[in-house]
């Protein structure tokens, strides 16, 4: 073993001294200090009493261990987090995981395949009971400094983790429980909070594994998720997606309607079912053996807290528990069973075939895969593709074009997309274009007639330019062309030069949202415009304009959107500027003549997009903070 010196904090406000001094107490060698907060009478963060926690190791220290004031330790917890720091001496050690977040579902799985430690999904690093190797602590305040920008304190650990190569591990079960007491940093609004999985009882042993797993099912904000992995990239998407994709929705929701009425509403029952059963399938993909039924009950129990705690009260969610416990383990068991049957299919989902006839072009790569998988779904089988590939075996090659158009970025061009199309022989060219080519427009609201003659402002001018130019490549080729005019798009890896992404930034860094009174404003679930264009590609090839939208608000709802979703903070009147803001569209010809409707729960996707936002794009996206369009702008 190596010689381990450990040293450590607890931060704490004034007001809640004792409790810190008693945390730094249960240390038998009086290593923690208690560290306050430097500036008590303002805003309150925990961010601003990080540094001097994280700075306070010792000269000689080889690890750090940096509590919050508001934790239960179990027995034996310092010689516990000693044996970890010499077995994993470059990582970052977490002894605390909320049954709130992405990464209960990791620990969940991890207890029920009794595995010991469990690597984290890209997610806030949960920081309640965080342990560093001493060089990342010395190293943490500069780069707190340097690209906190007001992000909430366990989002910039984990940017700062990644930044530093250090992996994140996840102590399975937490040694390290929350304290039901008020937040001072405002987290009181996220409800009650605990730990997935706590042990009382630290223990003397423990294997040095760190599992690590290809679906990751979880239940957070009231709707079932699974994590899906695809090579280094995480898709989150809604567990009832995923069990299509695998095939297995039908026994799951045959399981479901034969599960006994326990009383719970009909959301609950049915999300906590998904999650469960997937969880099932999960872990009989991992392993024979049957866990031990204590752990199934402690991880179920968690369950219906972790995903309701922000919509009901402690007192509901005790009453709620038994009857949640017991739906999950009948979930748990029946998904276990579906995967274990000779007709059941693999735990991780397909991609696309090889041969897919729908190539997805142009926009972020990351929201063209996203996109390309979410058509495959849907019955087309697409693929992304960064470019069109010349010489490809003719089975291969793409019938079909949706091409994502980006013409404020120097990515794959429309002209040289057209070019590749027309040596590929593409058949069909679908165009994504924007509700921006009616930037600036006089009317209240556009119809795709709208347009007849180029707009004057630049942006959308910039966007007419390209839909002329797929028009004319079509004339010249006999290829047909439609296009399709899409509202601000919300989702996972959408562009963030909207007006939700903008407030959605200034609330996660603690800036004021800018609102102009009287503007409307349309959004586009990533759902919906996957299903708009599945509708369009279900109906005969033929020149067309269509504009898209999921809903429709004015601009305080749209503040309260961001700020429900990301983080609350004020929005405050802004100066009418007079600058051009993009009207509401029409929706109704696309509905006419395809039948498509959008159908997704857009406060779901603002939800995913504003938890891409914080936890799934680093330190790339603090940059484009100030280059996204200011509010008045936009």
């Amino acid at each position: 073993m190596n010689t381990i010196v450990l040293t450590g904090a607890v931060m704490t406000h004034p007001r809640r001294i004792a409790a810190a001094e008693a945390i730094a107490a249960k240390d038998p060698k009086g290593r923690v200090r208690v560290v306050t907060d430097p500036d008590p009478s303002g805003p309150p963060t925990a961010l601003r009493t990080a540094n001097p926690s994280w700075s306070c190791v010792g000269d000689d220290s080889t690890h750090h261990l940096v509590f919050q004031d508001d934790v239960l330790i179990a027995d034996g917890f310092f010689p516990y987090a000693e044996k970890a720091a010499a077995a994993f001496p470059g990582e970052a050690v977490a002894f605390y995981e909320g049954w709130e977040g992405r990464n209960s579902g990791v620990v969940r799985l991890a207890a029920l395949t009794g595995a010991s430690w469990a690597r984290a999904l890209d997610e806030h690093v949960p920081s309640l009971a965080l342990m560093l190797p001493a060089e990342a602590a010395r190293g943490y305040e500069r780069f707190a400094a340097e690209h906190g920008n007001g992000w909430p304190y366990d989002v910039v650990v984990q940017r700062f983790l990644k930044a530093s190569g250090i992996p994140v591990r996840l102590a399975v079960p937490s040694t390290v429980d929350h304290d039901d007491v008020p937040s001072l940093a405002g987290n009181s609004t996220h409800g009650w909070r605990r730990a997935t999985f706590f042990s009382d009882r630290a223990e003397d042993t423990f294997s040095d594994d760190c599992v690590s797993f290809p679906v990751v099912p979880y239940y957070q904000y009231g709707e079932a998720k699974c994590a899906v992995r695809h090579g280094d990239r995480w898709e989150h998407l809604d567990t009832d997606r995923y069990l299509k994709r695998v095939g297995m929705a039908a026994p799951c929701d045959a399981g479901l309607v034969a599960a006994a009425d326990d009383g719970l509403p009909e959301p609950v029952r049915r999300h906590v079912w998904l999650t469960a059963f997937a969880t099932g399938m999960a872990v009989r993909g991992l392993t024979t053996r049957d866990p031990d039924p204590a752990v199934a009950d402690a991880v179920m129990d968690a369950l219906g807290p972790g995903g309701l705690c922000e919509e009901y009260t402690g007192a509901e969610l005790v009453e709620m528990m038994p009857r949640i416990r017991a739906l999950a383990l009948a979930a748990f068991a029946a998904g276990g069973d579906a995967r274990r049957a000779p007709a059941a299919a693999p735990a991780a989902a397909p991609g696309p075939p090889d041969g897919a006839g729908i190539a997805v072009t142009g926009g972020d790569p990351a929201f063209a895969a996203q996109l390309a998988r979410l058509l495959t779904d849907a019955g087309h089988p697409a693929a992304h593709h960064p470019r069109l590939e010349q010489n490809r075996a003719p089975h291969r090659v793409p019938h079909t074009v949706v091409h994502l158009g980006r013409p404020y970025d120097d990515g794959y061009r429309v002209s040289e997309m057209l070019a590749d199309a027309e040596k590929a022989g593409v058949e069909r060219l679908v165009y994504a274009g924007s509700a921006e080519i009616y930037r600036g427009a006089d009317q209240d609201e556009c119809a795709e007639e709208t347009l007849f003659a180029p707009p004057r402002h630049a942006e959308a001018r910039a966007w007419w330019d390209e839909e002329e130019e797929c028009r004319s490549w079509g004339a010249a080729t006999g290829t047909p062309v439609q296009v399709l005019r899409f509202a601000e798009i919300v989702g996972p890896h959408a562009p963030t030069r909207g007006v939700l992404a903008t407030w959605m930034l200034r609330a996660w860094t603690r800036r004021t949202a800018l609102v102009v009174a009287g503007r409307h404003h349309q959004i586009v679930d990533y759902r919906d415009m996957a299903d708009a264009l599945a509708a369009v590609l279900a109906a005969p090839a033929r020149p067309a304009v269509y504009n898209v939208a999921s809903a429709r608000f004015e601009e305080t709802e749209f503040a309260e959107l961001a700020a429900g979703t990301a983080r609350r903070t004020p929005y405050e009147q802004a100066p009418v500027t007079g600058a051009p803001h993009t009207p509401l569209m029409s929706t109704g010809l696309i509905t006419a003549e395809t039948g498509w409707r959008p159908s997704a729960q857009v406060r779901n996707g603002a939800r995913a997009q504003a938890q891409w936002l914080a936890c799934d794009t680093h330190d790339d996206i603090v940059g484009t903070v100030g280059a996204a369009r200011s509010d008045s702008d936009a």
